[in-house]
């Protein structure tokens, strides 16, 4: 049997757990049990639940009681936790929202919206976890890990979408009372205006009988800009079948029986602080993969893109049947200047000599720093003249003009030697271009060492493979 997931039921009446159980193995999850607050640490660090269903009070303690015990534990931080009430006692789910809690679902419920609520709560753990997963396992160079508290923006930007003009108008007055949120409303006939302005953090979606409604739901998750939005239903009735949709279309939470102020507050501040901290994963993450390809001294490429930019020039030549180029340029006696002048102002040399050539190159190609005074030009869809004309221009750029040390007013004549290889005309098939490529970089290196050899700030090219 496939097991989805494991959900822990905590509950001090056993018919509750049986029932609870009977449900949810039905959908395949796997159900672990227990009864009260005490040993509860020891038992989710035995089992790892995914999820967690508690009775709001247990012999020993509350459903918050049993959120602040798990929070405690490595690993399990961001674990759903639902809170299971005999009945349908609003001032107690409010209360369990205010304590942190994910959701409330009151006895009876179908099938349906346990179960549709389960997949929500999974599937937003699930993009926590992979984004704390790539954070973590980030190599050397990459950004920092993201603090475990982030705190959302001052003024979140929250939308509100309804039928008609006077709901929007009283549902925007109510919560403009209560909080300072930038708040907009717009009429769900005009989902364009929401989709034109600033991005919301969070939209307000008044759901009624008619299928559009949930289509809005969809259509937001779906939309690049509105993909990370947090999105919550208001329902007038309690159809719960409804509600079960709404989820499973995208929706964070769906509040039942109506507008509620307090409500909606206490889901806006517990959605819109997850959202914070998922927001603050995906930058560090971005920046740690923009930071993998950057050397930090110069600010160019670094090895690793120069030889992913390469195979991917290489590809697109074997299937446009155009030529391009690899170049290695050394600069000549750099270890003098770092003798000479010290490695401050061997720096400043290298970062100027980044910016020359690529100001030089421009958009043809890419120039990479690859090692120490070593760097890597790579020029797709070039010419063997083309590709000699630029060889001879940066060399030219790097030797016209003296470089300026960091010693205020010392300057120092830098040259620099090229190696230079262009493609053959027949080039490999797609599943061998990474050889061919590595090919061509050894026949450039040989074409440097060629340059050097004859007396440096030259521009030699390697004429076969060989």
């Amino acid at each position: 049997m496939s097991v989805q997931g494991t959900i822990l039921v905590l509950d001090g009446v056993s018919t509750n757990r049986i029932m609870l159980k009977v449900q949810l193995t039905a959908a395949w999850y796997h159900v672990v049990q227990g009864e009260k607050l005490e040993g509860l640490q020891a038992l989710v660090r035995r089992t790892q639940p995914d999820l967690v269903l508690t009775a709001q009070t247990l012999p020993d303690g509350t459903a918050a009681d049993v959120k602040n015990a798990i929070a405690t534990v490595p690993g399990l931080e961001d674990v759903p936790i639902v809170a299971v009430a005999a009945q349908n006692d609003r001032d107690a789910r409010l209360r369990a929202l205010k304590d942190g809690l994910d959701d409330v679902l009151t006895h009876p419920f179908k099938d349906t919206l346990l179960l549709a609520r389960i997949r929500s709560l999974l599937r937003a753990r699930a993009v926590t976890q992979d984004l704390q997963a790539s954070n973590s396992s980030q190599p050397i160079g990459f950004g920092e890990p993201a603090p475990s508290i982030i705190r959302p923006p001052k003024a979140a930007q929250v939308s509100i979408l309804t039928h008609a003009v006077q709901t929007g108008v009283l549902w925007h007055k109510a919560l403009r009372e209560q909080r300072q949120y930038s708040l907009s409303w717009h009429l769900q006939s005009n989902l364009q205006s929401v989709l034109s302005g600033a991005v919301p953090d969070a939209v307000i979606v008044e759901l009624g009988t008619h299928p559009s409604d949930l289509n809005i739901l969809a259509d937001l998750r779906s939309r690049s800009i509105t993909r990370n939005t947090v999105l919550i239903g208001v329902m007038q009735d309690n159809d719960t079948l409804q509600a079960s949709e709404a989820l499973d279309r995208g929706a964070d939470a769906v509040c039942l029986g109506g507008f509620c102020t307090q409500e909606i507050l206490l889901r806006l501040d517990n959605q819109i602080a997850r959202k914070a901290r998922l927001d603050h994963l995906r930058v560090s993450l971005r920046k740690g993969i923009a930071e993998s390809w950057i050397d930090p001294l110069t600010g160019l490429h670094n090895r690793r893109f120069a030889m992913r930019a390469l195979d991917q020039i290489a590809r697109e030549s074997a299937r446009t049947g155009r030529g391009f180029s690899v170049m290695l340029a050394d600069l000549d006696h750099f270890k003098a200047i770092n003798d000479d002048h010290g490695h401050a102002s061997g720096d400043h040399v290298l970062t100027q000599a980044a910016e020359r050539m690529r100001g030089a190159l421009g958009s043809r190609g890419f120039v990479a720093r690859i090692g120490g005074e070593e760097f890597m030009i790579g020029m797709p869809d070039v010419s063997p003249t083309q590709a000699k004309q630029m060889a001879e221009t940066l060399c030219s750029s790097i030797c016209s003009t003296p470089f300026r040390l960091s010693n205020e007013g010392r300057q120092v004549d830098v040259t620099v030697s090229i190696g230079l290889k262009m493609s053959q005309p027949s080039l490999p098939a797609q599943d061998c271009v990474s050889s061919y490529v590595e090919t061509l970089i050894d026949s450039a290196d040989k074409a440097l060492y060629a340059a050097k050899k004859a007396g440096r700030n030259q521009v030699r090219i390697r004429q076969n493979a060989a």
